[in-house]
């Protein structure tokens, strides 16, 4: 920081202007003031702040998350692939298969978008810091731009920061919010993420209540553009081509769903990148991975036994489920995904195309 430099405080809100750096002081003129509560950010307009990633309080955070056992880490203020990287050791070092999600806030993120996407899990857009290091103006184009290529990399992408930020003080939020959150659907991202609103707003209930009406709406409106998707695209693995290929069968047989039988859910994530307009179902026996998948856009995962090693016996198991959980009827036409040898991490090497009801039950096993 030197002088002339404008710092910006809890998200621009406050802008202070540096008059003068005396060793580790640096002294300031309030250019536009208000109230600052604890624990705000700090920004220079402009971004190159030299503050690291990882703090040793942050490495200490990450131990204690995967104590917890989250299923997500989201690592602030990466500037390129190596703070993921190192994010990433101190995680599975501490026994944690949690997610990696890298929360896109610096000026030189914007510039490393594509090696932090190829580190990490997923993205966040967090328009916050965002907008005070590149401008506001410049965000909503970053916004479609990061969550485009989240997609084509197979990756997660979650936009947040001030989406319903006039529900902090009211009951209601405004045509401007509708259409905000609405776009980031229509963008294709899979999550939307509230903060102050639930964190220290008057109306926490209701603001979920009204974000998620909100989403189901915008979903029924989102194009499916299943054979544009599919130009250029390379597969290389089984387990990917076997996804692409329900995606696609189930597009144009138009099935009632798609049912993934998947141990780590990289099947149903890939099929999540693409819009098909069929729900997918994930039935997995594993808690943690049922947990992540969660957030992949168009899943529903459900827990299954998966204790058997017959296929046929599985395959069975999961017409049942989909039919207790009323999403399909006797005689509807499904897409299954599943793996042999049956159990085996990224092992999806098989398509079946199911009548409900055609398969018969099998004998004690």
């Amino acid at each position: 920081v030197k002088p002339g430099d404008v710092l910006l405080l809890d998200d621009g809100r406050l802008k202070l202007s540096v008059d003068r750096v005396l060793g580790h002081e640096i002294h300031t003129r309030v250019k536009v003031g208000g109230e600052l509560s604890n624990n705000k950010g700090i920004n220079r307009q402009g971004g190159g702040l030299t503050a690291p990633a990882l703090t040793a309080k942050d490495m200490d955070d990450i131990k204690t998350a995967a104590l917890i056992g989250v299923d997500f880490v989201a690592i602030s203020f990466p500037k390129g692939a190596a703070d993921m990287y190192m994010a990433r050791q101190l995680l599975r070092a501490a026994g944690s298969s949690a997610l990696l999600i890298a929360k896109i806030e610096r000026t030189e993120a914007v510039a490393n978008l594509e090696e932090i996407l190829d580190a990490s899990d997923g993205i966040m857009v967090a328009r916050g810091d965002l907008a005070v290091e590149v401008g506001d103006a410049a965000v909503p184009a970053l916004q479609k731009r990061m969550i485009r290529l989240a997609r084509e990399r197979n990756k997660l992408a979650i936009t947040a920061t001030q989406m319903m930020e006039s529900m902090i003080h009211s009951p209601v939020p405004t045509r401007a919010e509708v259409s905000d959150v609405a776009n980031a659907v229509l963008d294709g991202t899979d999550a939307v993420m509230l903060s102050a609103e639930t964190a220290s707003g008057k109306f926490p209930v209701e603001v979920v209540e009204s974000m998620s009406r909100i989403c189901l709406e915008a979903e029924k409106s989102a194009e499916v553009t299943m054979d544009r998707d599919f130009l250029d695209r390379i597969f290389t693995r089984i387990d990917q081509s076997i996804a692409m290929a329900a995606m696609w069968t189930a597009y144009h047989l138009k099935v009632k769903a798609i049912a993934s039988l998947t141990q780590t859910g990289s099947t149903a994530l890939w099929m999540s990148r693409l819009n098909s307009g069929v729900p997918i179902y994930a039935l997995t026996p594993e808690i943690a991975s049922r947990n992540q998948m969660t957030l992949y856009r168009e899943v529903y995962p459900l827990l299954m036994s998966q204790v058997h090693a017959d296929r046929d016996v599985l395959l069975w198991e999961a017409e049942q489920i989909l039919l207790e959980q009323g999403v399909v009827d006797y005689g509807d036409l499904i897409v299954l995904t599943i793996g042999e040898p049956i159990g085996a991490a990224g092992g999806t090497n098989t398509m079946k195309i199911v009548r409900v009801g055609d398969t018969p039950k099998p004998g004690p096993v």
